[in-house]
């Protein structure tokens, strides 16, 4: 795992809260510039290992490099390296923009021109310079984002941590501050992003690693991960009558049934059949079919199935 293309290295780092492993030697890397995505369900060890990626906690054993910088030998210089923007806000609503950037800039030991400089160019280049001495309470969640964001790289940190940076935000503000992310990371910056939006880790990310049960289940691209799941996909169905999902159980042939909206999702190791089946079934039951259509296994289905205590044998788990 050692390279000196790898800006983050986790090796066998472990926490535990009592008799409790929360994180059960858990290694993985990230390399210089790319965008990493880090996922799991709730409760299965991410918060805590960020928190120790972030230094915040102190892993029991193992071992964590930041920019070539041992996080348990010299925390402050590794704090140093990375810009943070937590799931929960820690601007001052009753500051202004530039008071609130001014703040964080000072805590890097900015000053000056130096730091003036610095926040005017943020806030410009993040749309924020008219609302520049606006008080933050008067701002859309939008803006308080990208607010945090400006706070966070002040100090042109070479790493940013986002955690869930899209909640809670409406279509337009998710676009905005994913092309945000896209425009500082090909700017050099490497993004650690956790999410638990599927399809914003399959837009940004060039690489995953979802941990599960405090251990990890799997690191590859996002391709790779459907890749592996392809036999598992599913069909599609829509009727122009309401039914109960259970008209289409069949156990040779359907393993899981979702409803989405006004469709049915089957789950299948064999679709062509399942189609066939489908169709002598509607048949039977005098159903109109609206639509019927193949899906291939999608990164939500990779998810659920990393996320069931089975592990991928990953190319890149070391």
């Amino acid at each position: 795992m050692e390279s000196e293309n790898h800006i983050i290295q986790a090796k066998e780092i472990t926490k535990m809260f009592g008799q409790k492993i929360a994180v059960d030697r858990v290694s993985f890397y990230v390399k210089k510039g790319e965008i990493f995505g880090f996922l799991g369900p709730n409760g299965a060890g991410k918060t805590t290992t960020i928190r120790m990626l972030t230094a915040l906690l102190v892993p029991d054993n193992g071992q964590i490099v930041i920019d070539g910088i041992d996080i348990s030998k010299h925390p402050v210089q590794a704090k140093l390296r990375i810009g943070v923007i937590p799931e929960t806000s820690n601007i001052y609503a009753d500051l202004t923009a530039r008071q609130n950037i001014t703040l964080s800039g000072r805590f890097y030991g900015l000053a000056g021109k130096k730091l003036k400089a610095k926040i005017d160019e943020l806030l410009d280049k993040l749309g924020l310079y008219n609302h520049r001495d606006d008080t933050v309470k008067t701002f859309s969640k939008g803006m308080k984002q990208k607010l945090n964001i400006a706070s966070s790289i002040i100090h042109d940190p070479p790493i940013l941590f986002l955690d869930e940076p899209t909640s809670g935000l409406d279509i337009q503000s998710q676009r905005l501050i994913r092309a945000i992310i896209k425009d500082m990371n090909a700017g050099g910056t490497t993004v650690f992003l956790t999410t638990h939006n599927i399809e914003e880790a399959n837009l940004l990310c060039e690489r995953i690693c979802i941990i599960n049960n405090g251990r990890i289940a799997a690191v590859d691209t996002p391709e790779k991960l459907k890749r592996t799941f392809q036999k598992t996909q599913s069909v599609e169905i829509a009727l122009r009558s309401q039914v109960s999902g259970q008209v289409f159980a069949h156990q040779q042939l359907v393993e899981r049934i979702e409803k989405l909206g006004d469709k049915w999702k089957l789950y299948t190791a064999d679709p062509d059949k399942l189609i066939k089946h489908l169709v002598s079934l509607a048949k039977e039951q005098n159903l109109t079919i609206t639509s019927l259509q193949t899906c291939s296994a999608s990164l939500e289905d990779a998810f659920l199935e990393l996320t069931k205590d089975r592990s991928y044998a990953g190319s890149e788990i070391k």
